[in-house]
């Protein structure tokens, strides 16, 4: 048999397929893993590059499977909010970006947490004194809010007498007046103002973070808007440019913007895009359905009504963004054409809502392979969990959110009606079920760090500190939260000979700088990414990689 391209030896292969299976040693030849333990190391010829592992664990590639990589590689350039909560802070870092970049027209970015300010919403005068001259416009860390000061809502026109629109909130004060607080669909009355990136601007944008997904061990990834609309920036060209100038190292899953304020008129539409929008590595086979909020401004739809500051009931159990009997409509319509169906379902609701979707489509079209998927999914009503396994729904987590924190801790469990509280983040609850687990990371809405989401997984608290545990129940093992980033998201993403390691499957490989099955499982968080290869090639190698 022919000399292996490339053998690793010396360390853990961690296989992660359904058998658990770790070996010491993979063996790669034109970019496809030919042999795995003793016959890999019989491969090893004079040309054969040999990665000594010394003891450090080799496994799959990480796939996100919800990201918003163009959008986070431009915010890169921009302003950065993210890492600190302190008020003063981040008014530093504004005027500090405001005065190193005097050519900006607005200044943009994103990152402030909602608890930095009281009852989570932020005010125009604490941006008007740092940013006199120019209008200034930040997403919060979820991307769900805006921060705006007060030359941006004069520019775009808003006062006392501005309605809110249907699917969105203009934070208030007692007589009315906007305070400098945008919410959901709210956010597209100023972020429409905001003068757009250059194609070549995103274009950057994409390549900048592609840098960064693969340092942290990410080999493909399904990004959860292209095409965007509803205040939100179309990106759709810099991947269609990437792919088509070979500059994209990365297979990528595009997911078409569902416009809320349209109906099944769009689905033509989307045929289209769909074919526009395949080429080389990029292929946008999948429908993105925004159908509610967040919990942090009561607009993820749930079952029960949110609580008042007070502890009494408010009436507003959040947003439906597609009326549910029209969500089952165009989702059985777009899965006879062979869409994959992304939902944003964070409520319980919502879930639910997304589910009968999924159910309604299934009974018309049978079980197609279309692998819908519903990421976020803090609440789940415990009577819903068992029908992601019966309906062929994956789970796509966003692991890092379930931990106490003063998002949770000061905005969420304090308002969540009845005893939704205790079902959130169930991903216990759903491994037991026998759900399909894959795993995303929302970026930049949090970390894009997969190492991080799995030690938040396996521990239900972030790595370095010492909160309580956050429901302890729906801890999962770390082969399980692996297994979700890797095999999990390959399935999402049909990528069917990826996310385990088995001969005959492309050699889309991490090696990371420690044993994570042999460490205590509370230092999990601390390994690091030292070598991330696609299709056998190297496209990162870490500073402690040699």
């Amino acid at each position: 048999m022919a000399d292996a391209d490339l053998v690793f030896t010396g360390g853990t292969v961690a296989c992660l397929d359904a058998a658990r299976t770790r070996t010491g040693a993979l063996a790669v030849r034109g970019g496809r893993i030919v042999a795995l333990g003793a016959p890999a190391q019989a491969l090893i010829g004079s040309r054969t590059e040999v990665v000594d592992l010394a003891g450090r664990l080799l496994l799959p590639g990480f796939q996100d499977a919800h990201v918003h990589a163009v959008f986070g590689g431009l915010e890169l350039a921009q302003c950065d909010l993210t890492g600190t909560t302190d008020v003063a802070e981040y008014r530093r870092r504004i005027a500090a970006y405001a005065q190193a970049h005097p050519e900006v027209e607005w200044i943009t970015g994103s990152g402030w947490s909602m608890e930095s300010f009281p009852g989570g919403v932020p005010t125009a005068d604490l941006l008007d004194d740092v940013v006199p001259d120019r209008p200034v416009f930040l997403y919060n860390r979820d991307h769900h809010g805006a921060w705006v000061n007060t030359r941006a809502l004069q520019r775009a026109g808003l006062d006392a007498g501005t309605p809110d629109p249907a699917d969105g909130l203009v934070n208030r004060d007692a007589e009315g007046r906007p305070v400098g607080a945008l919410q959901e669909g709210a956010i597209s009355l100023v972020a429409d103002l905001v003068p757009k990136p250059t194609a070549q601007d995103r274009l950057d944008g994409l390549l900048r973070a592609q840098r960064l997904l693969h340092s942290l061990g990410i080999t493909a990834w399904q990004d959860a808007m292209l095409c965007g609309r509803n205040g939100f920036p179309d990106v759709s060209d810099a991947y269609r440019t990437a792919a088509e100038r070979d500059l994209l190292t990365a297979d990528v899953v595009g997911a078409l913007w569902w416009d809320r304020d349209r109906g099944g008129e769009q689905i033509a539409e989307l045929v289209h895009k769909r074919e526009i929008f395949t080429v080389g590595r990029l292929r946008s086979s999948t429908v993105k359905i925004m159908q509610d909020g967040v919990a942090e401004n009561f607009t993820a739809g749930m079952t029960v009504p949110y609580k008042d500051a007070c502890g009494c009931s408010t009436g507003n159990a959040g947003l439906s963004f597609v009326e549910p009997a029209a969500l089952r409509e165009y989702v059985t319509a777009l899965d006879a054409l062979d869409f994959q169906i992304h939902f944003h379902a964070l409520g319980d609701r919502a879930v639910r809502e997304a589910l009968d979707a999924v159910e309604a489509a299934r009974k018309t079209n049978g079980h197609k392979d279309t692998r819908p998927h519903l990421a976020h999914l803090q609440v789940i009503h415990p009577t819903d969990v068992a029908r992601f396994g019966a309906l062929g729904a994956t789970a796509n987590l966003q692991a890092l959110w379930a931990a106490h924190e003063p998002q949770m801790d000061e905005l969420t469990i304090p308002f969540l009606g009845g005893d939704l509280a205790r079902h959130q983040y169930p991903f216990g609850d759903l491994l037991r079920a026998g759900a399909r687990l894959a795993a995303g990371s929302d970026w930049p809405v949090s970390d894009a760090n997969p190492i991080a989401a799995v030690h938040t997984a396996v521990n239900r608290r972030p790595h370095g500190e010492q909160a309580p545990v956050f429901l302890p129940e729906q801890l999962i093992d770390l082969h399980s939260a692996l297994t979700a980033y890797t095999a999990g998201s390959a399935y999402v993403n049909h990528r069917d000979d990826t996310g385990t390691l088995a001969v005959g499957h492309r050699a889309d490989l991490v090696v990371l700088d420690r044993d994570l099955f042999a460490l205590p499982a509370d230092e999990i968080g601390a390994a690091t990414v030292d070598l991330t290869f696609i299709d056998g090639n190297p496209v990162h190698q870490g500073s402690s990689s040699g």
